[in-house]
């Protein structure tokens, strides 16, 4: 399957749900304003009373009050005083569904345990997956030695622009993706390097794809070196990628040209990992249609 042929959701489509989403209308069902209500709560702002979010969400108090009734029934949202509510357990369990049995935390976690030790002291290694119009980290490997903490905390969703992490994952977007991505960030665009305009950038990333790997250095952290593969779903869709952070003082040509080489492999054998894992999910219900 071609780069241009992966199948992806229609983009113009996308941006308009997530239009919707940031500016609700009485058009939208009580399941898209329950999103909604969830999409409140940041690291900004943790926590919110029923009127807070009633002013900001612009609907009425008693809807609203029924929106919080009925994510606190699931544990989504939790009263954390006679007021305010926060994120609920409900998360956490579902976090933990997740270490347990996401595919590509599944299949990368032992091969990220592996390679932190061909790495110097200091360095870190990163599994992120694409979110939306960002990457997010899922699992984060640190190596022996002094630790400088990185951006990419589990969690954390992160611009698709700067650093290797990243742009590895950028550029083996669909280029109708792309396009749409251009067209909502030209400021964050021009001001990551990544083109002026909608031919250079999609020169640039042109470029990245074709090298199969990306080195940035400082981009996100100051005094890091990030090399990053991508990682691919059986379809041919990017997923996300896999990333080492090294010490800048320690990341000359020579280890860089060693590392290099051990990433690409890696995001490789996540993805032999994955197939393996489709592969016998697959057969319990092979032998059962056998029957």
């Amino acid at each position: 399957m071609s780069h241009d042929d992966r199948v992806y959701p229609d983009p113009v489509k996308w941006v308009a749900a997530r239009n919707r989403s940031a500016h609700p209308t009485n058009e939208q069902s009580s399941g898209d304003r329950l999103l909604t209500v969830l999409e409140l709560f940041s690291e900004d702002q943790r926590a919110w009373t029923v009127e807070e979010a009633a002013q900001r969400l612009q609907t009425s108090l008693p809807t609203t009050y029924r929106y919080f009734r009925a994510l606190t029934r699931v544990g989504l949202i939790s009263p954390v005083s006679r007021a305010s509510y926060a994120l609920g357990p409900a998360i956490i369990e579902m976090d933990r569904r997740i270490r347990l049995r996401d595919p590509l935390l599944g299949a990368g976690r032992p091969v990220m345990e592996d390679l932190i030790r061909y790495s110097p002291e200091g360095s870190a290694i990163l599994l992120c997956r694409v979110f939306h119009d960002r990457v997010i980290c899922i699992h984060q490997v640190v190596g022996p030695g002094p630790q400088v903490p990185v951006s990419y905390e589990r969690g954390r969703p992160m611009p698709l622009f700067r650093g290797a992490t990243a742009k590895i994952v950028l550029a083996n977007l669909p280029t109708r993706t792309l396009k749409v991505l251009f067209a909502q960030h030209i400021r964050e665009i021009k001001a990551a390097d990544l083109g002026q305009s909608w031919e250079t950038f999609k020169k640039t990333l042109g470029e990245i794809r074709r090298a199969g790997s990306c080195i940035t250095r400082g981009e996100v952290d100051h005094g890091r070196v990030g090399i990053a593969a991508p990682v691919f779903a059986s379809d041919g869709s990017v997923l996300g990628s896999l990333s080492f952070v090294l010490p800048a003082y320690r990341a000359d040509e020579t280890l860089v040209g060693r590392i290099l080489p051990l990433t690409t492999a890696g995001a490789h054998e996540i993805e032999r990992g994955m197939q393996a894992g489709e592969r016998s999910r697959a057969e319990p219900a092979r032998r059962t249609n056998m029957r």
